[in-house]
């Protein structure tokens, strides 16, 4: 057995464009298991870097995410981004009743209506855009609109409240000390938003996704009020935040590389596949997300981890992980290999991967056929990134064409 080994302490504060974290690789090629402290929340945790032990971690009943609950456990913000009754915070079974609802609303019938009126929406944002004429903001125009406009309009939000809602988003995601405040206001006031708009679903259901998850059985089981509450919160900011953040991502790492660009341009059938490499290849976070609690004492890679410690996983790593990768600092867009963790994995497997991949791959497509000429306005380098949130990604994105 390897003796423990040393603490690191882990700011995981690196925010150069798309650039892999030197801190998160100098653990992943210290060893598979590493000792870390984040920036808050008490005392030390695990971290799991190699895509195999990763893999165990998440799909381990040895290994819980519902112990987390009631523990200032070591984490990126300084207040806790998730809530106790999210399905993000359940084991099995509890999680896989949520889940099976869940992924009703998921089903190929509803996903067939969201891509059509995806496209609509980036048709007229794009529209807008070339009305607006070059230079344009990119992130401005299509990145940070269309998943709020295509979440808001899946869940039925009125457009009046979209913005406020962002807002509150966007500040539970922020990492600084100072934010703390504001950010459990945001985390009352969105739960209370959604509180008030879920037993309006529930008493009178439309067609909208909350409806749809306000009135799906799995045998006589339904969402329970506090259920439907979080589970709408949680669409909101996984359904906005992290596509808008891989919209510009996705888009710079492109824009940047004008071959690849140009092979898609010229190849459309061969996105779908594309985008597969593009997420695992793209660092799309700071550090690492939700950790889970061992339930008992498990040994992984020589490492014994003890009953009662936190473990945090990291997908990015896990995703350049050259034992499953050839290559894997490499962007390969025709790569054929193991699938990519940047939705998670297990149990916790993003539930709107579905709709994610759909807007991504309809935007980008769209936005190629329609400027085939699309560069940046100016040097990749003067490009500017966020500094004070947990997801990577430009703050504008000037293009011309």
């Amino acid at each position: 057995m390897d003796p423990v080994p040393p603490t690191r302490n882990c700011p995981f504060d690196y925010a150069e464009a798309l650039e892999f974290d030197p801190q998160l690789r100098a653990l992943q090629n210290e060893g598979p298991v590493s000792r870390i402290q984040l920036p808050y929340g008490e005392g030390e945790a695990w971290l799991v870097t190699g895509y195999d032990d990763v893999r165990t971690v998440t799909t381990d009943r040895r290994f819980s995410r519902r112990a987390v609950v009631g523990r200032d456990f070591p984490r990126m913000t300084p207040e806790p981004i998730v809530q106790d009754e999210a399905i993000n915070v359940m084991d099995p079974p509890g999680s896989s009743r949520l889940r099976s609802l869940i992924s009703k609303g998921f089903a190929p019938r509803h996903m067939e209506r969201m891509r059509v009126r995806t496209q609509h929406v980036v048709d007229e944002l794009l529209d807008r855009m070339e009305e607006h004429g070059a230079p344009a903001d990119l992130f401005e125009h299509l990145a940070a609109p269309l998943p709020l406009t295509t979440i808001c309009e899946v869940l039925d939000i009125p457009e009046g409240d979209r913005a406020q809602l962002r807002k509150h988003a966007r500040t539970m995601m922020n990492v600084t000390v100072e934010n703390k405040e504001a950010a459990i206001r945001s985390k009352a006031d969105l739960r209370a938003y959604f509180a008030k708009l879920t037993a309006q679903r529930r008493a009178n259901p439309g067609d909208d996704l909350i409806s749809v998850l306000a009135t799906a059985r799995d045998g006589d089981e339904l969402l329970n009020d506090d259920e439907l509450t979080v589970m709408a919160m949680v669409l909101l900011i996984t359904g906005q935040d992290t596509t808008t953040y891989q919209l510009g991502n996705i888009s710079y790492a492109l824009l940047t590389r004008p071959d690849e660009m140009a092979m898609l341009r010229d190849n459309p059938e061969k996105f779908p596949q594309a985008l597969e490499e593009l997420l695992r290849f793209i660092p799309f976070r700071k550090g690492v997300g939700i950790p889970r609690v061992a339930v008992e004492d498990v040994e992984l890679s020589g490492v014994r981890i003890r009953k009662g410690d936190i473990v945090h996983v990291s997908y990015l790593t896990a995703n350049r992980d050259g034992r499953k990768f050839d290559r894997p600092d490499e962007l390969d867009l025709e790569r054929n290999g193991p699938s990519h963790m940047t939705f998670g994995w297990g149990g916790h497997h993003c539930l709107g991967a579905p709709l994610a991949a759909t807007e991504l791959e309809v935007a980008l497509s769209t936005l190629m056929r329609r400027f085939p000429a699309l560069k940046l306005a100016v040097p990749a380098e003067e490009v500017q990134w966020n500094k004070n949130s947990i997801w990577r990604y430009p703050l504008t994105l000037p293009v011309t064409w």
